[in-house]
């Protein structure tokens, strides 16, 4: 299997700021405290899926001491998302890697399903097409892996609706892509949505 940088799309777990559809149910700092185990999960699973290099893009700056108490393993790479929309900041990382002829992962950090098996299979899935998307239960998706940039994928796009998945999909066909469906997961965004962690989190 050829390399494939996998990009985590991180925002700092902070109160307030992270998970805050959480907190009615969580309150302010328990959504936080689960954001930062969400973001801790992703990184180890991104790590152990040995795919490739391994990048957190973060908001805000790299420098941020929010970052201080992540426990990140020294191989992982850090990047400062710029300013703009999340499709803006989604096509800039996109538009970075497959210019330096890496195949790319991009995923957030809400799914908890998102293991390294599931992330060494998106891999392989760009072994032989064009691009891959774990989409989720709310119609949006936790992952989408390219080999070449796709600029319609991340422009007029509606973020954080039931339409995001349907519409990726579309324009990838549309743009005469090959796609790989990998089978859908559950984001953490909403008190519903807490019955999917995993029975072992506390």
């Amino acid at each position: 299997m050829n390399s494939v940088r996998i990009i985590l799309v991180a925002k700092a777990p902070l109160p307030g700021l992270a998970k805050t559809r959480l907190a009615p149910a969580l309150g302010k700092d328990g959504a936080a405290k689960l954001a930062l185990k969400l973001l801790q999960h992703s990184v180890n699973e991104a790590v152990a899926a040995d795919t490739g290099p391994v990048e957190l893009y973060v908001s805000p700056s790299v420098a941020d001491p929010v970052w201080d108490g992540l426990n990140v393993p020294g191989c992982v790479q850090w990047s400062q998302q710029p300013d703009g929309d999340l499709g803006e900041r989604l096509a800039a990382v996109a538009q970075r890697v497959t210019g330096q002829q890496e195949a790319v992962l991009l995923m957030g950090t809400d799914c908890p399903g998102l293991t390294a098996s599931v992330l060494r299979d998106a891999a392989l899935a760009l072994t032989d097409d064009d691009a891959c998307l774990v989409p989720v239960s709310d119609g949006g998706y936790a992952l989408l892996g390219l080999k070449q940039y796709l600029p319609s994928v991340f422009t007029d796009m509606p973020w954080s609706t039931s339409q995001v998945a349907e519409l990726t999909i579309q324009r990838i066909l549309a743009a005469g892509r090959s796609l790989k469906i990998l089978p859908e997961l559950h984001d953490i965004d909403e008190p519903a949505d807490l019955q999917w962690l995993p029975s072992d989190w506390d």
